[in-house]
C-alpha cells in the first residue's frame, strides 16, 4: 500500500517520531470526521425513499461517527515504528477502542433495523394482532442479538491480552468440566434466554397483551431478554421472569382477538318484570357506543332461591378495559332503573317479628278447630 508505506519513511526518517506521531494521529481524526460528516449528508440524503434503511443509517450515526476516526488512526499506529518506547500499549489500546466502537455499531444497526420494522407495524389501530405479533418478535430477537453481539465482542477484547488467551486454551483443554460448571452456574440465565426465544417464536404473549398473572391483571408493557414487564391496572409494574412464562399457566384475554365478553349479576324480588329490564340493558349498551361493540346485550335468570332470583347481563366491548367500564354503567344503570320503576322489587329478606310478651309454644299462629255439630233440639 503506497500510503503505508511512505508513511512509515515519514515516521522512521523524522528525528521527533513522536511529534510527528501525534500530528499525524490528529490529521487522521480529522479527516476520518470530515469524511463521516460529509458522507453522512449524502448518504442520508439518497436513502430518503427507503425508509428502512433511513432508519438504520439514523441509529448508527454516533457510532460510525467514532468507528471511522479509529480505523484511520488505528492505520497510522500500525505504521509507527516498533522501536518507538509505549507503542505496543498504545496499539494494543487502540485495538481495544476499535472493538468497542465495532461491537456499539453492530448494536446500534440491529437496533434501527427493530425501530424500522415497528415503525412499518404501528400498533394504534383497531385490529393490530399482527402489528403486536411482530413488535414482540422484533423485541425479543433484537435484545438477543444484541446480547450476542456484546457476548462476542466482549470475549474479543479479552482474547487482546495474553494472559487471558493461555486461561483460554487450559480452559478448552478442560472443556467438560469447565462447560458444565459454566452452565450450571449460567442456567437461570440461559434458561431466560431460551424462553425468549421461544416466546419470539410461538407467541404465547405479545406486547400490549391483557393477561392475568400470579391473581394481577394488566398489559404487558415490555418484554426484555430475561423478563417482562406487566403494567398493572392500578399503574403498578410486575416484573415477571420470561422462564415462568413457559412453565406455569396463565390468562391471556387478547390471544386471537381483543373483544370480550363481560358479566353484570344482581338479585332482585321474582316480582320485577324482566322484558322492561331486558330493554333497559339495550338502551345503557347504546348510551356508550365507544365502549359497547353492538354484537351482544343479554339478559339470563341464572339462580333462584327463596329469598329471590339472580340476574345477569352479558354485555360485548372491543376490550377490557372497555369491557370493565361498560359493566359499571350497565351495573349502576339497572340499579337505578329498579330504584326509580320497580322499588319494591328490590331483594327483600322475609321475617315475621313475634312480640315481647308471645308466651312460649306461640310462635305460630294459633289452630282453628272445626265446630262441634250442633245436638238436635227437642223444643221446636
Amino acid at each position: 500500500m503506497p500510503i503505508y508505506s511512505s508513511l512509515t519513511t515519514l515516521l522512521d526518517t523524522v528525528e521527533h517520531a513522536y511529534l510527528w506521531l501525534a500530528l499525524a494521529i490528529a490529521v487522521a481524526w480529522l479527516a476520518g470526521a470530515l469524511v463521516r460528516r460529509f458522507g453522512r449528508v449524502v448518504v442520508m440524503r439518497l436513502s430518503r425513499p427507503l425508509p428502512m434503511l433511513h432508519t438504520v443509517l439514523g441509529s448508527i450515526d454516533r457510532a460510525a461517527g467514532l468507528v471511522l476516526p479509529l480505523l484511520l488512526v488505528q492505520v497510522v499506529v500500525r505504521a509507527a515504528p516498533d522501536a518507538l518506547h509505549g507503542i505496543e500499549p498504545m496499539r494494543h489500546a487502540l485495538s481495544i477502542a476499535l472493538i468497542a466502537a465495532l461491537i456499539w455499531l453492530m448494536i446500534a444497526a440491529v437496533r434501527g433495523v427493530g425501530d424500522a420494522i415497528i415503525a412499518r407495524h404501528p400498533v394504534n389501530v383497531t385490529d393490530n394482532l399482527s402489528a403486536r405479533a411482530i413488535h414482540t418478535q422484533t423485541h425479543v430477537l433484537v435484545r438477543t442479538v444484541c446480547v450476542v453481539i456484546f457476548v462476542l465482542g466482549m470475549a474479543a477484547i479479552l482474547m487482546t491480552f495474553p494472559s487471558v488467551r493461555t486461561v483460554g486454551a487450559s480452559l478448552l483443554a478442560s472443556a467438560g468440566v469447565a462447560g458444565l460448571a459454566i452452565g450450571m452456574a449460567a442456567r437461570p440465565v440461559l434458561g431466560n434466554l431460551i424462553a425468549g426465544i421461544q416466546i419470539a417464536l410461538t407467541q404465547p404473549i405479545r406486547i400490549d397483551d391483557v393477561l392475568i398473572v400470579e391473581n394481577e391483571w394488566g398489559w404487558v408493557e415490555e418484554i426484555t431478554g430475561t423478563y417482562v414487564v406487566m403494567r398493572l391496572w392500578d399503574r403498578r409494574r410486575l416484573v415477571v421472569p420470561l422462564e415462568w412464562f413457559i412453565s406455569h399457566p396463565f390468562q391471556n384475554w387478547t390471544r386471537r382477538s381483543a373483544d370480550i365478553i363481560g358479566s353484570v349479576f344482581w338479585w332482585v324480588d321474582y316480582r320485577l318484570p324482566l322484558e322492561p329490564v331486558q330493554a333497559e340493558i339495550r338502551r345503557l349498551c347504546e348510551e356508550v357506543p365507544h365502549w359497547w361493540d353492538g354484537d351482544l346485550a343479554l339478559l339470563q335468570v341464572t339462580d333462584s332461591t327463596a329469598d329471590g332470583m339472580q340476574l345477569r347481563a352479558l354485555v360485548t366491548a372491543r376490550n377490557s378495559p372497555n369491557c370493565w367500564d361498560l359493566r359499571c354503567h350497565v351495573r349502576a344503570g339497572v340499579i337505578r332503573f329498579i330504584q326509580r320503576e320497580y322499588p319494591e322489587c328490590l331483594p327483600r329478606l322475609r321475617a315475621e317479628v313475634l312480640r315481647p310478651d308471645t308466651p312460649p309454644g306461640r310462635d305460630l299462629p294459633p289452630r282453628t278447630e272445626p265446630a262441634p255439630p250442633e245436638s238436635p233440639t227437642m223444643f221446636a
